[in-house]
């Protein structure tokens, strides 16, 4: 929860009205009256302000760090009595911080039962453990809200991404000249052609094994990745290499579907490429990410860019993880980094 004004006012409230049924509770259990008002009143009051505002503070901090999980090795009820413990501790530390301390200091010679101090730090815990409590629920509630919304973009993100990359496959553009390519075949490689109608086939059929998925294992990418540079190889020869070096240690992590293949098409669409100088596309993983790399070619007819592949392909990793995708371009190349995502780690995070 952003810590701002209207935050701040709220809290300033809440902890005015708790101090004064506090510091009369005790009042009424120590007098048997509420009807009670001495110069100290209004000290105190203040002192146990001032504890109630630090305390809230101090559980918006608690909160977000355990919410973290930074103890992962843990059972969960150890977490949640590590985490009960420590707002009882802050409690204590808060009472000697922000009410005794300051009274013993303020008023040398006045005599405080134990008793009375023992009372104050039970009801002290018992409040910060109740404040507490809905401190943790209103971040939950929120927390879960905002998975719902992520959920709802991430899912309006993919269906347009399958619409996108099939109509951007299946465009009058795209299929005038791959049935070009497969009509030249016919006559002059028959075995060539029953090839490419196949990898043709097999780009369609991957595409749509994707589903509805958010991620998926690399594996499954890199057949969609081949089918689709099967084309490209049989439309231009030798005019775009591919080069590949994917370590079996990477083809479980996961990204988001048809990613790689964007890229591809994004390096062949703005990039020239001959017999004599050939686009060089080079595919590796490193880890936990996935380098595409290619030279920079200049076209002949330049092809308008709206970078909508790569918009695409940004948007929906800022939906899945913290991690981000790197572009980078020098004089002679143009480089882009993907996440490779671990299942559990995905599953377990707030997205």
């Amino acid at each position: 929860m952003p810590y701002n004004y209207k935050t701040f006012s709220r809290q300033a409230i809440i902890a005015a009205i708790t101090a004064l049924l506090f510091y009369y509770t005790f009042v009424f259990i120590n007098l048997g009256t509420i009807f009670f008002f001495e110069e100290s009143v209004l000290r105190e009051l203040l002192l146990v302000f001032l504890f109630l505002m630090f305390t809230f503070w101090a559980h918006g901090k608690l909160s977000a760090f355990f919410s973290k999980n930074p103890f992962p090795s843990l059972p969960p009820r150890m977490t949640a009595a590590l985490e009960g413990a420590s707002v009882i501790l802050i409690s204590l530390v808060f009472c000697l911080v922000f009410v005794y301390g300051p009274t013993f200091i303020l008023l040398p010679g006045a005599e405080i039962l134990p008793i009375r101090v023992r009372l104050g730090f039970v009801v002290g815990a018992i409040i910060s453990l109740f404040f507490y409590y809905f401190v943790e629920r209103d971040r939950k509630i929120k927390q879960l809200q905002a998975e719902h919304l992520r959920a709802e973009q991430l899912q309006k993100e993919n269906f347009r991404t399958q619409l996108e990359s099939l109509k951007n496959q299946v465009n009058p553009h795209f299929l005038f000249n791959s049935l070009n390519v497969l009509h030249s075949l016919i006559y002059i490689d028959a075995d060539k052609a029953a090839a490419f109608l196949s990898q043709l086939a097999e780009v369609y059929r991957a595409l749509l094994q994707t589903g509805d998925k958010q991620l998926i294992p690399l594996k499954q990418e890199l057949v969609l990745a081949n089918a689709y540079i099967s084309l490209m190889q049989t439309r231009f020869g030798d005019n775009v290499q591919f080069t590949m070096d994917i370590p079996d240690s990477c083809l479980r992590l996961e990204l988001p579907p048809t990613s790689l293949q964007m890229l591809l098409e994004n390096a062949i669409k703005h990039n020239g490429s001959t017999t004599q100088k050939p686009l060089l596309i080079h595919i590796s993983a490193t880890h936990d990410t996935l380098v595409v790399k290619n030279n920079l070619q200049s076209r002949l007819e330049e092809t308008a860019s709206n970078k909508v592949g790569l918009q695409n392909i940004l948007s929906r990793y800022s939906y899945l993880t913290d991690r981000q995708v790197i572009i980078e371009q020098s004089e002679n190349e143009f480089i882009v980094k993907l996440p490779l995502l671990h299942v559990e780690a995905y599953e377990n995070s707030n997205y």
